[in-house]
This record gives structure tokens, C-alpha cells and sequence, in this order.
């Protein structure tokens, strides 16, 4: 079975095929989503319905099953935000350095000054369209706080401030790929929906 990738984003899909890999879907080939695919328009109120629109576009243009994910960081001190619109919360086209930035600006702006006040939650929905029409998608999150800057080298988007619960103290970006993987919300959907994808 093959399965094009919605995202066309070089780091998400590095962690999904890593994982992927992992887990070991046999028969599963994963396909980069072709160039002449425009972006789609993330117009959903859900993660769900945002990873959902993503799969149906690229398995309408190519005629093949999808995969595709949503993922949002919503930050309890930000009455949830910046949720779907993570990715383009300082507008569109934005960096993943001007996310954090104005996520760190906004933090300080209603007073979340310490630790302690910046707890937040990352969300991922996967979603797989099969070629003959089924529809399977999973969810995982980790729960966590944001530190007061930035800190590592690796990860991308919201992993330099990001400091999950259920690890040391270090952000995702401080992590080894395989650390993060064991515990991020994009590595529990995506090893969910594996699992899913290679079961009878």
C-alpha cells in the first residue's frame, strides 16, 4: 500500500518516517507529496478537521491513499492558543523563530512570568486516507511547560521552549531525535497510526 505524505515540510517529514520505521508497517510504502500539489488551506476549526481536509487534497490530486497530520501547542495562560493556528501564529509565512517570539511576547503580556505559569499541552491528530476509502486517525499529546527562552539546537517549531512533563527538565530541542520520538505527541499519533495501519 502507498501512502503520499500531505506535509511537504523537511523536518515533519523526517520525524514521520523515522517513526514509521520504528513501529514497521509491512507492505506501507510512504511517498513525498509531489511538488505541482499546492499547499492546502488549513480552514478547519479542529486539528482533525485540518488534518482531514490535507489528506482528501492530496489523495484527490494524486489518485493515491494520504497522510496527513495537524498539530497544535495550546497554552493554558493564552486561553488555549496559539492551538490550529500554531503554525502561523505570527502571521503567515512566519518562521518558526517569529512564532516563539511572539509566543514568549505574549506570555510576558498577560503576566506569565514563571514557570509555573506556562503550562501547555502540544496535540497531534494523524490521519490516514486509504486508497479505498477508509478513514483511521489517532491522537497524541504531551503535556508540559514553556521556558523562559529558547534553549537547543535540534527539533523544530515550538521544541526550543517546549519542556515536556514526563522528562528532565530539557526541551524537546535539547533532546536526541529517538528522546523526543519517545515522548512527543507527533511520535505517540504516528506510532498509533502505524499500528493501526498494520494490523489484519
Amino acid at each position: 500500500m502507498q501512502l503520499v505524505l500531505a506535509t511537504a515540510n523537511p523536518d515533519k517529514v523526517g520525524e514521520i518516517e523515522a517513526i514509521f520505521a520504528e513501529v514497521g508497517v509491512p507492505g506501507l510504502e510512504l511517498l513525498a507529496r509531489p511538488r505541482s500539489v499546492p499547499d492546502v488551506e488549513e480552514t478547519g476549526a479542529t486539528l482533525l478537521a485540518n488534518a482531514r481536509l490535507k489528506a482528501l487534497a492530496l489523495s484527490r490530486a494524486t489518485g493515491l491513499g494520504a497522510l496527513a497530520d495537524d498539530t497544535g501547542l495550546e497554552v493554558d495562560a493564552l486561553g488555549g492558543k496559539p492551538g490550529v493556528h500554531s503554525a502561523r501564529f505570527a502571521g503567515i509565512g512566519a518562521t518558526y523563530a517569529q512564532n516563539v517570539e511572539k509566543l514568549l511576547a505574549d506570555l510576558i503580556s498577560v503576566g506569565a512570568l514563571s514557570r509555573g505559569a506556562r503550562s501547555a499541552r502540544f496535540t497531534t491528530v494523524a490521519f490516514a486516507l486509504l486508497p479505498d476509502g477508509t478513514e483511521l486517525h489517532t491522537v497524541g499529546m504531551v503535556e508540559g511547560t514553556l521556558a523562559m527562552e529558547p534553549a537547543g539546537e535540534g527539533g523544530f517549531g515550538y521544541d526550543s521552549v517546549f519542556v515536556p512533563d514526563e522528562a528532565d527538565g530539557r526541551t524537546f530541542a535539547e533532546m536526541t531525535s529517538q528522546e523526543k520520538h519517545a515522548i512527543s505527541h507527533r511520535g505517540r499519533a504516528m506510532r498509533a497510526l502505524a499500528r493501526l495501519l498494520g494490523s489484519p
